[in-house]
This record gives structure tokens, sequence and C-alpha cells, in this order.
């Protein structure tokens, strides 16, 4: 098989995986509390990049961290894995997850916004003219099409949505920085953070789970949703003639995500939230309009 063809299979895999993800958070969510699901997905997770790491002969790697690359890990990991998905979570709890997986989606845009005052970058029209094209979108689906009523599902659900996508911003932006090997550093960053979502579980909830069901919903969210998915899709990007022709493929995983959203949780999808999901996309892509030129 050609690299073409290799980028393609795993660009293909991460978008069935993290199209699944919405449906798998909210069944999860049914026998875990958030801060559970956090910490056992988390730790799943960490077991799969351990694995992953062994079978590339990188774990070598680890042992070259100074002091401060393991305190800047630890920091990321309190960002993500640690608060990043206890916000979404609790936002995935609040909402349906057609409103939920979209909302959190605008994080691109926030990119673009925190560029300026963290990354000193200047912010062009275009990128001003998608922060507002994705600014309505999110509108739409949050409102269920009443953006003259403003009749949210849950404000408290739509800001953690948005607040979640702010986060993962925020945690790209730093880590975008760090030159270090993807998978290490996303191993040494969620290893951290696993102590945290512990430290989450121990002050918030209760570490006993009381049925299979939660536990495997978690391992499946550590496995596909924090773990090896992430490595695929940067195998995917490694691998393609044209970064940008296959990380443009992204974009199909909300839309793939709404078919299992219907099927597997029986959310009948709204108007509203594909009119909506069409301007969160469309304002993403015309910012990277923006970054290109």
């Amino acid at each position: 098989m050609s690299r073409e063809r290799q980028a393609y299979a795993y660009a293909a895999a991460t978008i069935l995986f993290w199209s699944t993800v919405a449906s798998a958070f909210k069944l999860t969510l049914r026998h875990l509390d958030t801060h559970q699901m956090v910490f056992y997905a988390t730790a799943v997770s960490v077991a799969a990049l351990f694995a992953v790491l062994a079978a590339q002969g990188k774990l070598g790697l680890l042992g070259a961290f100074t002091a401060k690359q393991w305190a800047w890990s630890s920091a990321l990991g309190l960002v993500n894995p640690a608060v990043y998905y206890v916000v979404l979570f609790e936002a995935y709890s609040l909402l349906p997850a057609q409103e939920a997986q979209p909302l959190n989606m605008v994080w691109p845009l926030v990119v673009v916004l925190l560029s300026a005052p963290l990354l000193g970058q200047r912010i062009g029209w275009v990128s001003i003219l998608a922060v507002f094209v994705s600014f309505v979108g999110a509108l739409v689906i949050s409102t269920q099409g009443d953006l003259l009523g403003f009749g949210f599902t849950s404000l408290r659900g739509t800001l953690l949505a948005v607040g979640s996508a702010f986060l993962w911003a925020l945690f790209w932006i730093a880590n975008v920085r760090d030159k270090r090997d993807e998978a290490v550093k996303l191993f040494a960053s969620f290893a951290a953070g696993l102590a945290f979502a512990a430290i989450g579980v121990a002050l918030f909830s209760d570490f006993r789970v009381g049925s299979a069901e939660g536990l495997l919903g978690a391992a499946y969210v550590g496995v596909f949703e924090m773990g090896i998915t992430f490595v695929a899709w940067s195998k995917a990007l490694s691998l393609a003639r044209t970064t940008a022709r296959v990380s443009h493929l992204i974009y199909l995983v909300p839309f793939v995500s709404l078919i299992f959203i219907n099927f597997v949780l029986g959310e009948r999808i709204l108007p509203s939230t594909i009119v909506g999901l069409l301007f969160v996309v469309g304002g993403i892509l015309i910012g990277g309009l923006d970054r290109d030129g």
C-alpha cells in the first residue's frame, strides 16, 4: 500500500472512531459521573499510549525529560485531560449530544482568537469573519434555531461546551510549541492528568462503580477518544503527501457523528443542528483561508 493510501486509511479510521465518541459519552454518563468517567477513561488511555510507545521503541525518550519538561507536562495534564474532560462531560450530561458535540467543535476559531494575546499574531478580517460565521452557527445549534427567543436547552451546558473549546484551544497552543515527540508528550501529560483526575474523584465523587457498562464505556472513550486515535491521526498527517488535503477530512466527524447520535442514542436530529453545524464548519474553513494565505 502506498504512503498516500496509508494516510487515507489512518484518516478514515480516525474519522470513524471520533464520530462514535459523542454517543459513547452519553451512554457512559448513564452509569458514571463526570469525575469517574474522566479518571477511568484517562487510566485506559495512559495504558494504551504506554503500549504504543513500547511498540514504537520510544519509552526511553521519557527518561530524557528534564525536570522542567516534566513540570510542563504536568501543567498540560491539568488542562487536558483533568479539567478539559470534566467540563466537556458535564456539558454532555446537560445537553443533547447533537448540541454539545458541534459547540465543542468551535475550538479552531478559539485558537485564532487566543493567538493574538498569547502568540502575538495579527487577526485579519478573514479570521474575524470566520469567528462571526461560526458564532452564528453556535447560536443556531444552542437555541435550536430560536435566535430571537434565546431558548437554550441548558445555558449552563452551552457555556460549558463552549468553555471546553477554550480549554482545548489553550492546550493546543501550548502543545504545538512543545517540540517533543507527539506520542511521548501526550503520554506524559495524560499520565500527569491521571493523578489530577484521581484527586478529582477523591474530592468530588467515589471510586466505586456500580456497573460493568460504565467501565466498558470509559475504556472505549479512553482508547478511541483520548488514546490511540490521536496517534492514528498524527500518522495520517505524517504520511500524507499534502497535509491540508487530509486534515480537512476531519470536518466530516461532526456530520458522521450525527448519524451515530440518531441511531445509537435515538435523538431526532433537528434541522437547526445541521444548519448550525454547516455555519460552524464553514467558519472554520474560512479561518483556514486566512492562515493558509
